[in-house]
């Protein structure tokens, strides 16, 4: 009976840090947009051109009060406050087809794209 009682203490502590091991383990694309006219979407300092359909982790730095951060594609539509310096992490599920990110207030010129596989 002890050993029962063991193996259910062992499998409950595990399965926690088993879910997030496994959230941490999602790749981690960074978004930037600010302070200037700049946007950006990257993974690993490269530029997000093509990526394989799945889960992802985006850290956003919104620098500028004037811009926002808004992600659009199959299944996402995220994006940050324009009025506010803000820094999040959005945990997203990447589906087949092309996403588009933009300033709302500057879309014109500052956007970006990028298709999933």
């Amino acid at each position: 009976m002890k050993l029962l009682a063991l193996a259910v203490l062992v499998v409950s502590l595990a399965v926690p840090a088993l879910a997030a091991s496994a959230a941490q383990s999602a790749p981690t694309l960074t978004a930037a947009v600010g302070p200037g006219f700049a946007i950006k979407l990257t993974e690993g300092g490269q530029k997000v051109t093509n990526l394989t359909a799945g889960t992802y982790m985006i850290k956003v730095s919104d620098k500028s009060a004037l811009h926002d951060f808004h992600l659009v594609g199959p299944g996402v539509n995220k994006k940050t406050p324009v009025a506010a310096k803000t820094s999040t992490t959005w945990k997203v599920t990447l589906k087949k087809g092309t996403y588009k990110y933009d300033c709302d207030p500057h879309a014109a010129f500052m956007k970006g794209s990028f298709t999933v596989s």
